[in-house]
């Protein structure tokens, strides 16, 4: 699935094409995705111009207007989706669902094999549900080792739980779950509330750290996004522990564990991870 870094990536890879570009045609070819695309989506915004391509957690949100419509396309890739500009005639794929055809010809074409991503519209996205009760984004100021301290007294939730949910920050996946734990030397079944407030200012740090490194690994080896199959072309990670299972630890020598939490791989060294 993809994770933060890769929607940024994806935001950072499509804005320039589209940005303050007018939509001349709206195309839905199949609007059974993870929410119905709404019905009236080429009425609301055809003949409106892309002002901004911004990203909250893993939505983006390209926002739109003209002179009798203001608001926001909200679109999420789900398990499988991707975005590409496509600059040439190809045909659109089975899985092509949903496509913006730009005033300079261009075409913003969303593929989505499994249709668990969405395209939705709202005149107040801050106030949307999806997006309303989110938790801060993990590189902004207000994310930072007081708040998780905060927020984690008195929970015995395991801390990777704790660390994944969305109500305390978004955009921390499983993947990058195991290797900020693994980073910060916290073992991810340790109980939220009994982690001291430096051990989650290391921990806030490791989080940056894994993703900013990922979002510029991604911004120079992510397949071209324009003219492509439509297939995602997500980044090769270079990891730390997440998927090394029995392999050696490139701190210590000792053998990775693993285990299942809440049905999710979860990786860690037993002599580094406390």
């Amino acid at each position: 699935m993809p994770e933060l870094p890769e929607v940024e990536t994806t935001r950072r890879g499509i804005a320039p094409h589209c940005e303050n570009r007018t939509i001349t045609q709206v195309t839905v070819r199949d609007g059974r995705l993870r929410w119905p695309v709404p019905g009236n989506l080429a009425e609301l915004i055809e003949g409106s111009v892309i002002h901004t391509v911004d990203r909250r957690a893993k939505y983006l949100l390209i926002g739109v207007s003209s002179a009798t419509v203001a608001g926001t396309l909200i679109v999420h890739l789900g398990m499988s989706g991707s975005l590409r500009v496509i600059t040439d005639q190809s045909e659109p794929l089975l899985h092509d669902h949903v496509e913006l055809t730009l005033d300079n010809g261009i075409r913003l074409r969303f593929n989505d094999p499994r249709r668990f991503g969405c395209w939705l519209w709202s005149e107040t996205p801050d106030q949307h549900p999806l997006i309303a009760s989110l938790g801060p984004e993990p590189l902004a100021p207000e994310f930072n080792g007081r708040l998780l301290y905060r927020l984690s007294r008195g929970k015995k939730t395991p801390v990777k739980s704790f660390i994944m949910d969305n109500h305390v920050v978004v955009g921390v996946g499983n993947i990058y779950a195991n290797e900020a734990l693994f980073k910060a030397g916290i073992h991810p079944r340790r109980a939220a509330g009994r982690i001291s407030l430096d051990r989650y200012n290391r921990l806030v740090e490791a989080i940056r750290e894994t993703l900013s490194a990922a979002i510029l690994m991604g911004g120079t080896t992510l397949r071209d996004f324009v003219n492509s199959d439509g297939k995602p072309g997500y980044f090769a990670q270079s990891l730390l522990v997440y998927g090394r299972n029995g392999e050696s630890c490139r701190e210590c020598g000792h053998p990775l564990k693993e285990i299942r939490m809440n049905q999710r791989s979860t990786v860690y060294c037993g002599k580094c991870q406390r």
